[in-house]
């Protein structure tokens, strides 16, 4: 029998320090048994369970005041399968060693989020994307993994065993049972060429198809308020490292200036189309490139704490929905929004709650800053957005703060009631629920 020991009196908030929760106890297992134990503790006093990776989720989908399973301490590589390019890991690693140790083998993931604090279980739990139309979300990396679940059974998942599980489990929102491991499939260590410059969203929404050919990870940010859009274009390369970027005008006007400047909007809200604008004029308004090993060009710095929504729509509704919420910032002038809203694609899939389920498609993320961890109005601005994405078919990233219900996810996805007969079975009790999962299932 192992002892396993919870500490109490822990505090967790997520990255942005937008929501947190006071687990009555918190774990750190370092073993499948100690896991076991946790959840037999947690069954003999009737206390539910959540497990959280790297906490970067910008909602309360980790929270709990019951028991809290930290899985950093899980965090092995357990195996390299250079034939296949596959590799296979602990579901507590974070990507950012994951990174750097596929990178020894010379492989590395195709595709990877903005941030790589990120743990791979939960990084799969809860859809994280990046951009690029031949790519899918990173769930669809995933070729096999295994789940702990309520009842202490490890089960194997892959397209050929226990198939429907495994495609439920590939976007599990940490409901289904515990991720012990994920093998994702890679593909040869690449450097990726990055070229940023500006243009107009006249133009690109108007050339889309032609952005979308000419480069492999194509995203583009838009400055409300303003016609602005800064272009970029990830390709792979052969070409040795270079950067034209600097880091002084980066970090003291990119962070230190903009922060002051946002703060100073608060009392001032109508400045906030200026600041974007001359932020743009700044940083944006002229051609920059950077070469580099393909996860120093994917990931990159969420400067600030922030409250963001993310949703994806069919991509055919791109142009007609940022449109729309530009002109909706222009016919309220006391709704401002923060730049940038950041546009992204992505292939459709197989995954039964991927919000690309069987549909290619363009996620535009919104954002507002909290300077100086002040919070600055942005329901109304929130609402509108999330109306005009609803319109448009449009289904939130499941990490980000969103007010859909039940009603809604059945409306949303076509396989809604697969996925909760799945998970009704794997955990009849409810052990793995929190509240933001009861929102969705009830």
């Amino acid at each position: 029998l192992v002892q396993v020991h919870g500490q109490g009196g822990v505090k967790f908030q997520n990255w942005a320090k937008t929501y947190g929760s006071s687990p009555e106890l918190y774990f750190q297992p370092t073993s499948v048994e100690e896991i076991r134990e946790i959840l037999d503790m947690a069954r003999q006093r009737d206390k539910r369970v959540k497990v959280v990776g790297g906490g970067h989720s910008p909602s309360d989908i980790a929270c709990t005041d019951d028991f809290m399973i930290q899985m950093g301490k899980m965090n092995r590589v357990l195996k390299v399968d250079k034939e296949k390019q596959q590799v296979t890991v602990e579901g507590g690693i974070f990507l950012s060693d994951l990174n750097v140790e596929l990178s020894k083998h010379g492989l590395a993931l195709a595709n990877l989020g903005a941030v790589s604090e990120v743990a791979a279980a939960g990084v799969i739990g809860t859809g994280t994307h990046n951009t690029g139309i031949k790519h899918g979300i990173l769930p669809t990396q995933v070729v096999a993994l295994t789940l702990l679940t309520a009842s202490g059974e490890i089960l194997e998942c892959s397209e050929s065993i226990n198939a429907d599980i495994f495609q439920a489990a590939r976007l599990h929102l940490g409901c289904l049972g515990i991720v012990l491991t994920v093998t994702f499939q890679c593909v040869p260590q690449f450097h990726l060429h990055e070229v940023a410059f500006p243009s107009t969203l006249t133009e690109v929404l108007d050339h889309l198809e032609d952005h979308l050919k000419r480069s492999q990870y194509f995203r583009f940010l838009w400055f409300p308020h303003s016609e602005n859009v800064s272009v970029i274009y990830q390709d792979p390369t052969n070409k040795p490292p270079f950067s034209s970027a600097s880091w002084l005008w980066d970090y003291a006007v990119g962070y230190y200036l903009l922060e002051f400047l946002l703060w100073i909007s608060t009392f001032v809200p109508s400045l906030v189309c200026w600041i974007n604008r001359f932020f743009f004029w700044l940083l944006f308004s002229s051609r920059v490139e950077n070469i580099a090993i393909s996860y120093r060009i994917f990931n990159y710095e969420c400067r600030f704490k922030q409250h963001v929504q993310d949703w994806a729509i069919p991509i055919e509704k791109t142009k007609e929905a940022l449109l729309e919420l530009k002109a909706a910032l222009e016919n309220n002038p006391k709704m401002v929004a923060h730049y940038p809203v950041e546009v992204r694609f992505a292939r459709g899939d197989e995954i039964w709650l991927s919000p690309c389920f069987q549909r290619d498609s363009c996620y535009i993320n919104i954002i507002m800053y909290r300077p100086y961890g002040k919070n600055v109005p942005h329901l109304n601005y929130w609402l509108t957005y999330e109306g005009i994405m609803k319109k448009h078919g449009g289904r939130p990233h499941w990490a980000k703060a969103h007010s859909c219900t039940r009603k809604d996810f059945e409306k949303m996805y076509p396989a809604f009631p697969k996925f909760c007969s799945v998970r009704e079975k794997l955990d009849p009790t409810g052990i793995f629920l929190n509240a933001y999962l009861e929102k969705v299932f009830y």
